[in-house]
């Protein structure tokens, strides 16, 4: 039939936005700039609550819906490939299956590998095909049965362990749970399963992997053509908040001769190739381990939580801006550099109540290194104990940066210890 064919070479339409949510959300603006147009197509009828705050859909012309109830995938691929896009690209995780489904059948010289698609989502096929690719990866089991784990643990030699148990789909460590070794994982992973995780979807698998220590790093990548390059890496510093482990404390701009970067970067892009990205951006977790580092996870999109607007202030770049450049004939450097130094400080809450005092948070901002920073606490309000990055982020964070290193680590002591004036108890 007439125009089932997908396209051969990009269009001259509009750059398609799969989710245009959370970082997603930045696209238009950069890509307008430079006379690139927007369309957008989300992958259900309503955004998933954690993101539907950043949800501009004034902003596009063209809004396509993907609605899964009605099966109507043929025509939201017939209506995309009527623009004559230049890409289809994920906004954010919520929109990366859609996106690795819609783009083979429209702009298959511009798609991820698509018999690899489920390893760029689910994290259990995505340690799969990583381990397929000879490359190291964490110890861990996917399934829906107990008994199951159970069994797998014992081969493993790994009963009384320290374990993480986590879904294989979600984001933000949204659902994750570390189990202390001696305590009872049964309960947690009974108490896990069937959950509803924060894009709507029921957790009807988990992951159980063994618990592993070393520093966490953040690499964000941008591919074309199976070519893969830098945009940034950062260290997490994480925390425990009492039984929580998955409690981020910081996140730190690395500088791109930090020792760490390159083996990193080799790692990574073994990583990529594995899993079968060669375009777009990606956001790729790993722990540097005593051993050499090893994948937490990946999303085939840009870093969220509107990291490339900071990425920008630290090395003058980001993902959003490397599309834009690929799009628009500009260079690619393969790396980064970092301007200035830079912390991301997440808010932390120690304990579940009703919150008074907030405006004490007021005095970050006089702060010398001060960039950015959004608290979302009024006096009256109750705040839950931070669990995950979810929680941090509806709580709030701060962004330092600066030239001299030591003011940001005295800036970090005084955003603590202006938290710590919070008063968090019953009303």
């Amino acid at each position: 039939m007439a125009g089932t064919d997908p396209l051969t070479e990009p269009g001259h339409g509009p750059c398609v936005i799969v989710d245009p949510y959370s970082s997603g959300a930045l696209f238009t603006e950069a890509l307008r700039a430079q006379g690139v147009p927007v369309a957008a197509v989300v992958s259900s009828p309503h955004p998933p609550e954690a993101f539907a705050s950043s949800y501009r859909p004034q902003d596009f012309p063209d809004v396509i819906v993907h609605d899964a109830a009605l099966d109507n995938l043929d025509d939201v691929v017939r209506r995309v490939r009527a623009l004559e896009p230049r890409c289809v690209i994920a906004g954010c995780e919520s929109g990366v299956e859609l996106a690795e489904r819609l783009a083979p059948r429209v702009l298959p010289g511009l798609s991820n590998v698509p018999e690899l698609a489920e390893a760029r989502r689910d994290k259990s096929r995505m340690a799969d095909a990583v381990r397929a690719a000879g490359l190291p990866v964490i110890p861990q089991l996917c399934t829906s049965d107990v008994e199951e784990a159970a069994a797998w643990l014992e081969r493993e030699g790994l009963s009384g362990a320290d374990l993480v148990i986590k879904p294989p789909k979600s984001a933000s460590t949204d659902g994750v749970v570390k189990v202390q070794g001696g305590t009872d994982w049964r309960a947690v992973f009974e108490r896990q399963i069937g959950r509803v995780n924060q894009f709507g979807e029921v957790d009807d698998r988990l992951l159980v992997q063994k618990f592993v220590t070393g520093t966490e790093y953040v690499v964000d990548t941008f591919s074309h053509d199976g070519k893969h390059s830098l945009v940034d890496v950062c260290a997490y510093g994480k925390v425990d908040n009492g039984p929580h482990m998955a409690v981020y404390d910081t996140m730190r701009w690395l500088p791109p001769d930090e020792p760490a970067v390159a083996v990193l970067a080799e790692y990574v892009f073994g990583v990529l190739d594995a899993v079968g990205v060669r375009f777009g951006s990606a956001h790729v977790e790993v722990m540097g381990t005593a051993d050499g580092p090893v994948l937490i996870e990946l999303g085939a999109r840009p870093h969220g939580g509107g990291q490339p607007r900071f990425n920008r202030n630290a090395t003058g770049d980001s993902q959003i801006d490397r599309t834009v450049r690929w799009l628009t004939g500009g260079e690619l450097p393969q790396s980064y550099e970092l301007l200035t130094h830079q912390l991301c400080v997440f808010h932390m809450a120690r304990r579940s109540g009703e919150v008074r005092n907030t405006a004490v948070l007021d005095e970050i901002r006089t702060l010398p290194s001060h960039h950015f920073s959004v608290q979302n606490l009024s006096d009256g309000d109750h705040v839950p104990v931070t669990r995950d990055l979810v929680d941090s982020l509806n709580f709030g964070f701060v962004i330092l940066a600066h030239p001299d290193e030591e003011q940001l680590q005295r800036d970090y002591r005084a955003v603590r210890a202006l938290e710590q004036r919070l008063v968090i108890g019953e009303p």
